[in-house]
């Protein structure tokens, strides 16, 4: 009886040291794609003309306006832009 409850206990021990070792790999797994998406930033930061912000240009919203690129950090401020000169 005893070796029988040893035995139940011992598969026990095993399944969950099994079960970690899975969780483990797996978590390592995804860790290593997430590191993968990482973008590189250009280090080039745009200046927004409405609100006078500067930020990265991968982060800017890009308006090509009579020719000319204009950068925005919000669709409001692009939004803004275009009001004012559509009115000129």
């Amino acid at each position: 009886m005893i070796a029988g409850l040893f035995r139940i206990l011992l598969f026990a021990f095993l399944g969950l040291i099994i079960y970690n070792l899975l969780r483990f790999f797996t978590a390592l797994s995804k860790a290593s794609k997430s590191q993968r998406k990482i973008k590189h930033p250009s280090g080039i930061m745009v200046k927004d003309e409405m609100c006078n912000t500067y930020l990265p240009q991968e982060d800017a919203i890009k308006e090509i306006y009579e020719g000319k690129e204009y950068y925005f950090c919000s669709k409001e401020c692009q939004q803004k832009f275009l009001e004012q000169n559509k009115n000129k």
